[in-house]
Formats: structure tokens, C-alpha cells, sequence
């Protein structure tokens, strides 16, 4: 077995650690949080407590919290997350439905800002304390520190004034008479303010680090050795540098990929997109522990497979670094 399957397998068995951790930690805290997901529902004064009682034994709630826990791991691990709490459905097909849109969504945007992100910090770099960095600088400080919310707001109320995008779902409403082209090029449509503004959201801090980076890098000695060996510029830069600058974004995307989950929330819920965000912000609300559990342990796993991705992808990039070593 080689070094990097054993340094895999190594992640896995921890990965396997923090996330029972997590899911032990976050069903007491749901458990033990006052109220239950027929809180609204007693207030009903039609609702008679037989229908409580013969609910809340459907799902378990009748037993202690330990067995509670020790029944939802083991459906869990068969692949069983339970059913929801109001309106018996399966949560598995809820969260599998809902997790492909909010994954096209995170996909696409963290391609965008990438994209921008990083080739903005370079030339912003190259470009240090002109008119244009100094620019750029000021304009990235302002968005950074505008809320999310208004951002989102603001875009939506400029697509209602405009009518040249549609605000609402990931689809028009004869999508199934589309080729499979046209179902892309309509799911692209419907996704362009959703992306842009998450785009928004998240580029203006990655190019500043980028731009950091870079900055101190190139004041290495090593860089300075290469200019006076008569190196072109744009080697420095683009080779020795650049290699060793972006080095710390790359550890970033594990996060980046855990945080794609929670930062679809806003977006979904003003854009009115089918996505995971918007309804594990309802199974919150509900206080549906099936439904936030899988969402949670969902999170988690997303959190533990980026950061396995990012310490891969930093190995591939510098090859100077050793696995074993990034623990």
C-alpha cells in the first residue's frame, strides 16, 4: 500500500471519530433544548393527546434519550435516516433531492469566485499601491462588509424591475419538454443571480489573501535570487512564487466546502431555490431531529472530505510536502 492510500485510510478512521462525536454532541443537544416538533401542534385544540402519544411512539420519542440516540445511529449506519416529524416522509429522499440542487449551486459558485478570486489577487500583486490595486482594495473592503442579506435583497429587487432573469426555482415550468441541452442552459439561467451573489460574497476576502500572499512571497530571498539570476518576470511570478502563495488557499477549500452548506441558506431562501439550506432552516424551525441530524452529520462529512481533498490537492501542487507531516 503506498503512502497516500494508507495516509487515506488514516483520515477515514478519524473522519469516522469526529463525526459520531459530532452526531453524540448535536442529538443531546437537540434532545435536551426545550420543546419538540409537536409543540405547534398541541396548541391545536382539535389535536387530541392519543394523536401526540401514538406519534411521538412512531418515532421513538417515547424512550429514553440514550436509546433515542442508539436507534437512529444503528438505522443510520444501515442507511436509514428515519422519517420526518411532520408529514411522515422519508428523509433520506428529502435530503438526497434537496442536496443535488444545493450542490450545483456550491459547485458553480465556487468555481466563479475562484476564478475571479485568485487571477484578481495576482494582478493586484503585481500591480501593488497603483491607482487600480488601491481601487480594487477599497471596493473589496465596502462589499466584504456589506451583509449578505441586503446584497441578496438588492439583487433580487433588481431582477423584479428588470424581468431579465427569473427569481424563483431551479427550472421553468416546461422543463421537461426541453433536450437535455435545453435543461442545462435553463437550470444555468435560473442559477446566474443566485451565483452572482454568492460570487460577490466571496471573492472580495479570497483575492485579498491572495493578494497578501503573493505580497510576502515575492519579498522572499529566493525570489530576489531568482530576479538577479536574469530570470523573465513572469516566471518569478508565475512559477517560484505563485506556487508557494497560493499554498494556503488551497488548505482553505475543505472549509470553503463544509461552509457551501450553511452559506446556500440566505440564497435559497430569498432566491426560493429547492435546495439542502432551505430545508434544514425549516427542520430547525420544526425542531425535526431526524431532518437536522442528517443535515448536521451531512455538514460534517463535508467538513472531514474537503479537508482530505485540500491536504491531497496541497501534495499534488507542491510535492515538497509530506502527508505525514500536514497532521
Amino acid at each position: 500500500m503506498n503512502d497516500n492510500a494508507s495516509y487515506i485510510l488514516k483520515r477515514l478512521s478519524q473522519a469516522g471519530l469526529v463525526i459520531f462525536l459530532v452526531s453524540v454532541l448535536s442529538f443531546m443537544m437537540l434532545k435536551l433544548s426545550p420543546g419538540d416538533c409537536f409543540t405547534d401542534v398541541k396548541l391545536n385544540p382539535s389535536t387530541s393527546k392519543e394523536f401526540i402519544d401514538s406519534e411521538k411512539a412512531r418515532l421513538g420519542y417515547d424512550k429514553p434519550v440514550f436509546i433515542q440516540y442508539a436507534n437512529w445511529l444503528g438505522s443510520a449506519l444501515r442507511g436509514n435516516l428515519g422519517r420526518t416529524c411532520q408529514g411522515n416522509a422519508p428523509v433520506l429522499e428529502l435530503v438526497t433531492e434537496r442536496a443535488g440542487n444545493t450542490l450545483i449551486l456550491a459547485i458553480a459558485s465556487l468555481i466563479t469566485t475562484w476564478a475571479i478570486a485568485i487571477p484578481l489577487g495576482i494582478f493586484c500583486a503585481v500591480k501593488q499601491n497603483t491607482r487600480l490595486d488601491q481601487s480594487i482594495q477599497v471596493l473589496s473592503y465596502a462589499v466584504q462588509g456589506f451583509p449578505s442579506f441586503i446584497l441578496a435583497i438588492l439583487v433580487l429587487m433588481f431582477a423584479q424591475s428588470t424581468s431579465l432573469f427569473p427569481v424563483g426555482g431551479l427550472t421553468s415550468i416546461d422543463f421537461s419538454d426541453f433536450n437535455w441541452f435545453g435543461k442545462i442552459v435553463d437550470i444555468a439561467y435560473h442559477l446566474i443571480l443566485p451565483v452572482f451573489t454568492l460570487t460577490i460574497i466571496g471573492f472580495v476576502g479570497l483575492q485579498r489573501l491572495m493578494r497578501g500572499n503573493l505580497l510576502d512571497v515575492l519579498r522572499q530571498d529566493y525570489i530576489k535570487t531568482a530576479r538577479s539570476k536574469g530570470l523573465p518576470e513572469n516566471r518569478v511570478i508565475y512559477v517560484h512564487a505563485l506556487r508557494n502563495a497560493i499554498n494556503p488557499l488551497i488548505t482553505l477549500l475543505g472549509f470553503e466546502l463544509s461552509g457551501l452548506l450553511g452559506g446556500s441558506f440566505i440564497t435559497e431562501y430569498f432566491f426560493s431555490l429547492p435546495g439542502l439550506g432551505k430545508l434544514l432552516l425549516q427542520a430547525v424551525q420544526q425542531k425535526d431531529i431526524n431532518l437536522v441530524m442528517a443535515g448536521l452529520t451531512l455538514g460534517t462529512l463535508m467538513l472531514v472530505i474537503g479537508n482530505l481533498l485540500a491536504d491531497l490537492l496541497l501534495k499534488a501542487v507542491d510535492p515538497r510536502i509530506r502527508l505525514e507531516d500536514i497532521d
